[in-house]
């Protein structure tokens, strides 16, 4: 049975990550379960932690007026979900919800802010890594988007 250092260490979202900082965010982490079509959280609600997929599929959701829930990505084993509780006011950007059966390590946002207030090179270092997240999902909402509307012809 793996320990939680040991889940996030050969997570590649954390990989190169210093073992003391591992040590630090593993206790402010869980493993958690959904089952299918249960939701992670929902747009708009408090931001109060972030996920690394283990097992499993996730949709990512956001609501379009005059459309309802729009699917903007399909997340799997190996990625991370939730960039939220970094950014004020800690708020969902977007709706999860499980496609089916999954497993994940849940981190708690006050935990980790804590965290990275007391360590500002473990926050510097968090940084880096989600402003990739924050990225990559902005272009596949914009991609969505464009499909959607059909902006491109």
């Amino acid at each position: 049975m793996e320990t939680l250092e040991e889940v996030i260490v050969e997570h590649p979202f954390f990989r190169g990550l210093r073992a003391e900082y591992v040590t630090l965010i593993a206790r402010c982490a869980g493993n958690v379960r959904f089952a299918p079509s249960q939701y992670l959280f929902h747009e708009g609600e408090i931001a109060d932690r972030f996920f690394l997929v283990r097992r499993g599929l996730v949709s990512l959701e956001i609501f379009v007026p005059g459309r309802g829930p729009v699917s903007i990505q399909t997340v799997g084993e190996q990625e991370v979900i939730g960039w939220s509780w970094m950014v004020r006011p800690y708020r969902w950007r977007y709706t999860a919800r499980a496609l089916e059966q999954t497993r994940a390590v849940a981190f708690d946002a006050s935990c980790m802010r804590r965290k990275c207030d007391a360590n500002h090179d473990l926050g510097y270092e968090m940084m880096l890594r989600f402003a990739g997240i924050i990225s990559y999902r902005l272009q596949a909402t914009r991609l969505q988007f464009m499909d959607i509307y059909s902006l491109n012809g």
